[in-house]
């Protein structure tokens, strides 16, 4: 088989205006309410689209760690690309694509960090050799080999040895983004599928159709 016969026909679900909550993020919950539901693995992965001060883009998964209305969270490192990028560029999107349910759902948005006393409490939940690791890897730096990695665990697993709590390092932490537009998609049949987006026009949010 060729890679241009590889296709799949989408016909699980529809998806209309009438169905749509009038509110994106109430839309958002019942769906992703729907993908827990479906056991869906690592269904809090999401791609995240940075671009850098000159437009060039990037992009890579990231994991949901909290949504409200303020927006949707994740933690990384502060100086890895994607740090570097929103720095110079505070405008990103993210993407779920949950195949099980033939459903995508694009966010774009502004850019934020989220208070230090928030990256605190879920750096704490975290497992001891996640915390660990949060230290020891100078995210996105080149190094000559994986004894590096090895070298800076062994190191800092010494330095917190005996301690209670083993502190976040400053360069890591949570992001928020804040949605201007989020766009449900439900694939549907012969590749004609249904698009609900939600854009925010000043204070309130405006729901349309888009052609597939």
């Amino acid at each position: 088989m060729s890679i241009a016969d590889i296709r799949k026909e989408y016909m699980l679900e529809t998806f209309s205006e009438n169905d749509a909550a009038l509110h994106p993020f109430r839309q958002f919950s019942k769906w992703w309410k729907e993908a827990v539901e479906s056991s869906i693995d690592e269904v809090n992965a999401m791609t995240l689209a940075t671009a850098d001060k000159t437009g060039v883009p990037s992009a890579r998964i990231v994991l949901l760690k909290d949504y409200d209305e303020r927006g949707f969270v994740f933690f990384t490192n502060y100086l890895s690309r994607k740090g570097r990028e929103i720095d110079e560029n505070p405008q990103v999107t993210l993407l779920f694509f949950w195949k099980e349910l033939e459903r995508q759902v694009r966010i774009e948005g502004s850019i934020t960090k989220v208070e230090e006393k928030e990256s605190d409490e879920y750096f704490y939940s975290r497992p001891l050799g996640s915390r660990i690791g949060a230290w020891s890897s100078p995210q996105s730096q080149v190094i000559s080999d994986r004894s590096v990695i090895e070298n800076n665990v062994q190191q800092y697993e010494q330095q917190f040895a005996g301690e209670t709590v083993i502190p976040r390092p400053p360069h890591w932490g949570g992001y928020r983004v804040t949605p201007a537009y989020i766009e449900f998609w439900q694939g549907r049949e012969s590749r004609l599928h249904d698009r609900i987006a939600y854009q925010l026009e000043g204070t309130d949010w405006t729901i349309k159709r888009l052609a597939p």
